[in-house]
């Protein structure tokens, strides 16, 4: 159902902290413009739990009026199942394609409650469900067993696999064949989960770089492997911008240098100061100033 590159946009803010719906529209349609596959908000890097319901709400709404038909998905990463499932009813409503869905990132749930939120919030949105995989960050691994334990619901249809072990997506495609559409959230592994089966990239440094990570996935799945690796080893320095606990701010800075947007982020995050701005900006310039022409990929 889901796949390509499916950007997980960052959310625009004025300077006095209101949504900044002009600079969205702006730069969720430099992702379609380069040929993206559909947009997720309100993530972690979208900074959907600084957002009220109805906030993200209107970023959905932004994301769907330029996103040319093609998929808006809403993330649902709520401490509570309750609220989990009101801003899945709220996310149907408002007409969202999906639901991408992390189980409780403060609670962290057991197999059995994990099966059981799930559960909860794919009946409560009554929409498709990308089921949100990180072991890292939220501390909750939905299991390819897990996984197996819900495949009779078909309102599950896809995995965002996170889990840092590229050894995960290969035994979920063993494990159950193509029951699940299997993407990638991992920016600085994407090569590698394309190359082993992947059907698609939830990417970050797109918001920065839509064109560059377009064209690695269309290489991949050409066979271009060679073309779409140069490009990839030229993008690491700036995937691992997406592996760190100052993502959000990361990245945003290098939406500021890439294609001019704004850093303004919510509390308590602040932008980026002092040698920690100083090496990410110059990760940045440098990525910049080595920038090659792309190859043409259908």
């Amino acid at each position: 159902m889901w796949t390509g590159v499916i950007p997980a946009v960052t959310t625009k803010f004025n300077a006095d902290g209101s949504l900044d719906h002009a600079e969205m529209e702006r730069c969720f349609g430099l992702q379609m413009q380069a040929g993206c596959d559909g947009i997720i908000v309100c993530g972690s890097l979208g900074e959907g739990p600084m957002l009220s319901q109805d906030e993200r709400i209107a970023v959905l709404q932004r994301a769907q009026a330029v996103a040319q038909g093609k998929p808006v998905l809403m993330t649902v990463s709520e401490a509570g199942t309750r609220e989990a499932c009101a801003l899945a009813a709220k996310a149907a409503k408002a007409g969202a394609s999906g639901l991408m869905v992390v189980p409780s990132p403060i609670y962290h749930t057991d197999p059995a409650e994990t099966v059981e939120t799930l559960r909860a919030v794919a009946a409560a949105g009554d929409l498709p469900v990308m089921i949100y995989s990180n072991r890292v960050a939220y501390r909750v691994d939905v299991t390819p067993e897990i996984m197996e334990e819900l495949a009779a619901d078909s309102r599950f249809v896809a995995i965002k696999e996170s889990s840092d072990d590229i050894r995960r997506t290969t035994e979920i495609i063993n494990r159950l064949g193509d029951r699940y559409a299997v993407l990638t959230g991992v920016d600085n592994l994407a090569f590698e989960a394309l190359a082993v089966g992947a059907c698609g990239w939830v990417a970050g440094l797109v918001c920065a770089f839509p064109e560059e990570t377009v064209a690695i996935y269309r290489l991949m799945k050409a066979g271009r492997y060679d073309e779409a690796l140069a490009i990839y080893r030229w993008f690491r320095p700036l995937l691992d911008l997406d592996v760190s606990t100052y993502l959000v701010q990361n990245i945003k800075l290098a939406e500021a240098l890439a294609i001019g947007s704004t850093e303004t982020v919510r509390a308590p995050r602040r932008p980026l100061t002092g040698q920690r701005r100083a090496a990410v900006e110059a990760t940045v310039r440098a990525a910049i100033a080595a920038r090659a022409a792309l190859p043409v990929a259908a």
